[in-house]
């Protein structure tokens, strides 16, 4: 009986949860621009939306184990590794423009 609740109730929403995620990270790839993959040294804009494609298809139509986890791997490396990388590259840090002593209330002067 546990073990009927567990793949009618918590194995769905890991699915959707896993399909959600290669979703907003093929947006996200999708957005960047295809020099950023560049300057940033990551592989081509290119073969991130193949592999991220494939993963939401993957996700969405087939719903084989092995398939999804290999897919949920590339989209963790895409948010973990190459999307800061393309933020830090596009200058998407700071929105503020601001420098790094700034704190909550404007600058910090050390005190003087």
């Amino acid at each position: 009986m546990l073990m009927r609740g567990f793949d009618n109730g918590v194995l769905p929403l890991l699915g959707y949860a896993m399909l959600l995620l290669a979703v907003a990270a093929f947006v996200l790839a999708l957005l960047a621009r295809e020099d950023a993959y560049r300057a940033a040294g990551k592989q081509t804009k290119t073969f991130w939306l193949v592999i991220l494609g494939v993963t939401v298809l993957v996700d969405f139509f087939l719903g084989m184990l092995f398939l999804q986890i290999a897919g949920l791997v590339a989209t963790i490396v895409f948010f973990v590794d190459v999307r800061p990388a393309l933020k830090q590259v596009s200058g998407g840090g700071r929105r503020s423009g601001g420098s790094s002593s700034d704190g909550p209330y404007g600058p910090y002067n050390g005190g003087r």
